[in-house]
């Protein structure tokens, strides 16, 4: 499924163009899998389900989320057998200059489902793994498989640097991998998405860990940001407290 020969040959720009990338680093490499593989994936993706509907009533809208998505079809058993190889662990790793490798479990990761109106608040994700301690997130990966995606649907991924302001924005086109740092302050999102009926922002999401055999950072859930909602951003304020208790009072 991924274009590993082309990835080889290329590597030396694609991490060049990696850790010069501003406002932090991140890419966006069009054509990643083999031709046709994304069209393939795209057309036996699942539709939205309510079971797997995330339930985030403040923060984002109608996004649904499947781990487990190598059954859906052969090509995704591929796609992740691919992606869970050494072969791609050692590529990534040199393009972005982080030893890493990927959640066999993808928690909190796999195909996401954006349906009608969906949006994503900023945000900064979660640093270490809830079932592995030492796991430090160290990058996001996201493929997308949004055919004949145009830029008035919205939906484009927003990355802002929280030290600096700085912004920019990567189009959620088909077969485009988009690679970023996960840190405390790489914020992203998208906002609400206008596309027609039947149509859905499609992407796998994969997280690559390092392992941290001391803990550098103190372990935290998502940080969120909002600017233009004041009720939002009292509760963007109260959320890292709040599940801090939490998960001290109930695991």
């Amino acid at each position: 499924m991924i274009d590993f020969e082309r990835l080889e040959r290329e590597k030396e720009m694609l991490r060049e163009k990696f850790l010069s990338a501003k406002p932090f680093p991140h890419i966006a490499i069009d054509d990643f899998l083999k031709e046709g593989c994304a069209e393939r994936l795209y057309e036996t993706a699942s539709l939205p389900k309510k079971e797997n509907k995330i339930n985030d009533p403040l923060f984002s809208k109608n996004r649904f989320q499947f781990p487990q998505f190598e059954g859906f079809s052969e090509d995704y058993k591929k796609l992740q057998e691919d992606v869970l190889s050494d072969k791609f662990s050692e590529l990534i790793s040199y393009i972005t200059n982080e030893e890493v490798f990927f959640d066999n479990g993808f928690h909190g990761g796999g195909l996401h489902i954006g349906a009608k109106n969906c949006h994503l608040d900023m945000h900064a994700d979660f640093n270490y793994h809830p079932k592995h301690e030492n796991w430090f997130r160290n990058l996001n990966l996201l493929l997308y498989l949004n055919k004949d995606w145009k830029k008035e649907y919205g939906g484009s991924l927003k990355l802002e640097d929280a030290r600096t302001g700085e912004k920019t924005e990567v189009e959620p086109l088909m077969n485009r991998l988009a690679i970023m740092h996960c840190r405390s302050y790489t914020l992203h999102g998208y906002d609400t998405t206008h596309f027609p009926e039947g149509k859905y922002r499609t992407s796998v999401a994969i997280y690559a860990y390092s392992h941290h055999d001391e803990i550098k950072d103190k372990p935290r859930t998502t940080i969120w940001v909002s600017k233009d909602n004041a009720f939002k951003k009292v509760l963007a304020k109260l959320w890292l407290p709040a599940v801090a208790i939490k998960k001290k009072l109930l695991g």
